[in-house]
């Protein structure tokens, strides 16, 4: 049931979204509603015109089953009388929050506010945080019903390196006060908890589920594409608009011909200021504010230590602060042998611009550390899961989100690294904002054991707007099952979440994205070796 409104040290704590019984996607699917023709073209930025024109629309269809897959299995595999007969773990994952302070003077958006690149502006900036307090009420939901070992978030969880965006991002995991302003503190329309930068008491995440985090693009570059220079660390605290290039990730900061615009925060829909080419005089647009400085790696890895949630650096030691390396492992369940490597693969401010700074890489530290970890593992008979924010195996090399051509060790070095291991369950990501399984065959068909899954998870802050649960149980063969499904956060109507959502549909209309069966869910089938199978067979809890 809701909880009602409660006044809490000056601001009122929001309304929980979800109602007991939270569904998922194979109960039921989010499917926008066609626009009709409209006599012109509506911008993206143009809020208050989406529900004229019938923008943002949507309604619940039927739910997706699970498509099960065997193409790690050998060809003469039969699996007509196998069940799921032990659970060994349930996590829950979500990944490119992209918790955005939208009145940053730092931002980008000149090149999305009136069409363009939706990462560069999108009405649903306006939410962020209410959109991830709505998905942390819903995992809270789900963890009643079967508890989740842990979560983890798989990156990108500031939109612009920025010290605001990650406290923000924290504190709503910590059920603290966010108050998601900055600059002059702003009310749209007077009154608490009715528009969108009024201060409210997040719900905070179950203290029995310990999270996790992984380092995505966005974590730690200027929008996830370019250095941050001492230029751009002025004009994050400073008052002035960022002045840039005339192409969005270029970095072509010699190049001062383009206001990017900022968020007016006093409007109820967020109005565009100033974005365009650059007049005679440079406004001040916003309030100086020192916490929207741009943080180094190691300054990011520090703030997950300043937390009321589980565990305290959610993954991270005092030496990945010391060193700003951001590569750590861990053991969710000491009583099942799965071991969770978390991989940092983004690129480093040392490597050469490339088409932007958002390519997969791993530099020599880095792999002699995965290489590692795989061989303990694999040594101590533990199941294995790479989390990292990139996929691999997806993207041409000379895609901006491609493995990059500087990387220490190739994308096909790397997948034939990986096929050595058997242990290896699969490798979860984000980054490409979309849900999708691939499938890596083992090389060898006379072992079938050293095939892996891929499985990408969609953005929390573009539509579809959905995190997945994963379930692993253990067959009655002694092969395992992946269950891989989507969750469409539970909002309330009327809700913050709720216009996040509709922002967020009507954007992905606008920009002419895809809206249509964009959900995903599997149940993945992977054999074992002979030893894992013996090892295995004694572990989890019965399915009933």
């Amino acid at each position: 049931m809701g909880i009602a409104f409660v006044l809490t040290t000056g601001c009122t704590k929001v309304e929980n979204t979800v109602k007991s019984g939270t569904s998922t996607t194979v109960d039921k699917t989010i499917i926008p509603v066609p626009v009709p023709a409209i006599p012109a073209p509506l911008f993206p930025y143009e809020i208050s015109k989406f529900s004229q024109y019938g923008f943002g629309e949507w309604q619940y269809g039927n739910g997706q089953a699970y498509q099960k897959r065997l193409d790690l299995m050998p060809g003469s595999y039969i699996d007509l009388t196998v069940k799921n007969s032990a659970k060994l773990m349930n996590f829950f994952a979500m990944t490119d929050i992209h918790i955005t302070d939208k009145e940053s003077p730092a931002g980008a958006i000149y090149f999305g506010y009136k069409g363009g690149s939706i990462s560069a502006y999108s009405p649903s900036m306006l939410y962020t945080t209410h959109f991830l307090n709505a998905t942390v009420q819903t995992v809270n939901t789900l963890n009643q019903k079967t508890p989740f070992d842990f979560g983890i978030a798989l990156g990108d969880l500031c939109n612009n390196t920025q010290y605001n965006e990650l406290r923000w991002f924290i504190d709503v995991f910590d059920g603290k006060k966010i108050t998601p302003d900055s600059g002059d503190k702003d009310d749209p329309v007077t009154g608490p908890n009715n528009d969108f930068q009024d201060e409210y008491i997040a719900t905070g995440i179950n203290k029995t589920i310990p999270w996790y985090v992984a380092l995505g693009n966005n974590d730690h570059f200027w929008m996830g594409t370019s250095l941050v220079n001492q230029y751009l660390r002025d004009t994050y605290i400073g008052p002035n608009m960022l002045q840039t290039g005339s192409y969005y990730g270029t970095g072509d900061y010699d190049n001062y011909g383009y206001y990017m615009g900022v968020v007016d925060g006093s409007t109820p829909n967020g109005n565009i200021i100033g974005a365009g080419p650059v007049i005679s005089t440079l406004p001040t647009v916003v309030k100086e504010d020192a916490n929207r400085r741009s943080l180094l790696r190691s300054e990011w890895i520090s703030e997950f230590f300043n937390t009321a949630s589980y565990p305290v650096g959610h993954g991270f030691n005092q030496a990945n602060i010391a060193n700003g390396f951001a590569c750590y492992a861990f053991e969710p369940n000491e009583n099942i042998p799965i071991r969770v490597i978390v991989l940092d693969n983004t690129q480093k401010e040392s490597d050469p611009n490339w088409f932007g700074f958002g390519h997969g890489t791993l530099d020599e530290e880095r792999y002699d550390w995965l290489v590692s970890e795989l061989n303990k593992g694999q040594a101590e008979g533990k199941l294995m899961i790479i989390a990292a924010h990139i996929p691999i195996g997806v993207e041409a090399t000379s895609s901006y989100q491609g493995w990059s051509p500087y990387a220490f060790v190739t994308e096909d070095d790397l997948i034939a690294k990986l096929h050595t291991y058997p242990n290896l369950l699969m490798w979860v990501s984000g980054h490409r904002h979309l849900n999708a399984v691939t499938s890596f065959a083992s090389p060898d068909a006379s072992r079938p054991e050293l095939g892996f899954w891929q499985v990408e998870t969609a953005s929390l802050r573009e539509f579809p707007q959905q995190f997945r649960t994963f379930t692993i149980d253990r067959n009655t063969d002694n092969t395992i099952s992946i269950f891989a499904t989507n969750i469409d956060p539970e909002t309330k109507e009327g809700s913050f979440a709720a216009k996040s959502r509709s922002n967020a549909i009507a954007a992905a209309q606008i920009f002419g994205l895809r809206t249509g069966g964009l959900s995903y869910n599997a149940e993945l089938i992977k054999v074992l070796s002979t030893e894992m199978q013996a090892k295995i067979q004694n572990y989890g809890t019965p399915i009933q």
